[in-house]
């Protein structure tokens, strides 16, 4: 079985409401993305990554080792049609798989940068 490296950084964290699609999955702990990213909040319901050039920052979250089976069963029929599997960097310099913003989600009215919190779960404390 070949097994997958994922970084989550919203509702699929442990405690969120998509955890129980990582049932199958080992935490490896937390993590932090490479300086290299924006992070939105969508409805105040889930958050998402979007890669830049310019003004990046690290983003809080939780690597899991997860299995192509539990990736494509599990975890991705219940991500948001605003997200999209791509690849990211990580702050270790290693990659990892991850949800990320796809690009014309970010001009919703209902998208809102987020990425001064530097975390979900911050950026909930303050709602």
């Amino acid at each position: 079985m070949t097994i997958l490296k994922m970084f989550v950084n919203g509702q699929a964290m442990s405690g969120g409401s998509l955890n129980h699609a990582l049932r199958d999955a080992r935490l490896l702990g937390p993590a932090r993305t490479a300086p290299a990213y924006r992070f939105y909040s969508v409805r105040d319901e889930f958050p998402g990554l979007h890669p830049v050039t310019e003004g990046g920052a690290a983003i809080r979250g939780e690597v899991y080792e997860v299995s192509y089976e539990v990736l494509r069963e599990k975890l991705l029929p219940e991500e948001p049609a605003e997200l999209e599997l791509g690849v990211i960097a990580l702050e270790d310099g290693s990659g990892s798989f991850s949800m990320r913003m796809r690009a014309q989600a970010l001009t919703a009215t209902d998208v809102t940068d987020i990425t001064e919190h530097g975390g979900w779960h911050a950026y909930l404390s303050t709602l």
